[in-house]
């Protein structure tokens, strides 16, 4: 009997690799080149592999999605940890970690670029942004902590379009004068 060499299963690393191939061609090519059959190909998986884990296009995309909201609460929550003042936490750390997109790389770009150019995508962003400001009204409903959040919003829209050079010192500038909003 012989044993013929069997390659290990890995499925977690065989879905995030989907998931990365699915965001490059989104990024490079735009979300319409996201296609079972591109995604199986670049990736170097079976067509079968890739229904295994993500029965349809819609399937992947909302993986890729999952994938990347999950990170950015993470993110959220870290930065939340390390704020000792109650009132506008929340949206001292949303400011810190969607200035620190542009750093982040082009994950939230594919991100961005789905939730505009998906309908159900950008349902389920609304259901987060309720849902967080709902968890958060206690202390992050004033109308400035509002403001400083859709700041941060267009600066992360200026970052994905590249419409707007921030030095440094600016950007630093700017996350600053957002935050002191917070407190007020």
């Amino acid at each position: 009997m012989t044993n013929a060499y069997q390659r290990k299963k890995q499925p977690e690393r065989v879905r995030q690799q989907l998931l990365e191939v699915a965001a490059r061609l989104s990024l490079e090519q735009g979300i319409g080149a996201v296609t079972l059959d591109a995604v199986s190909q670049a990736a170097g998986v079976s067509k079968g592999g890739l229904l295994h884990h993500f029965p349809n296009k819609l399937a992947l995309l909302d993986g890729l999605f999952d994938e990347l909201v999950a990170r950015f609460d993470r993110a959220i929550e870290e930065a939340m940890e390390g704020d000792d003042v109650e009132r506008g936490r929340f949206t001292r750390a949303y400011l810190t970690v969607c200035f620190a997109l542009e750093a982040e790389g082009k994950g939230w770009q594919v991100l961005t670029i789905a939730l505009l150019a998906e309908p159900h995508l950008k349902a389920r962003w609304r259901d987060w942004v309720a849902r967080r400001a709902d968890e958060f009204a206690a202390t992050d409903s004033s109308p400035n902590c509002l403001l400083a959040r859709f700041a941060a919003d267009g600066v992360w829209l200026a970052d994905l379009l590249e419409s707007h050079e921030l030095e440094a010192p600016t950007r630093a500038l700017l996350l600053e004068e957002l935050k002191a909003l917070s407190l007020q």
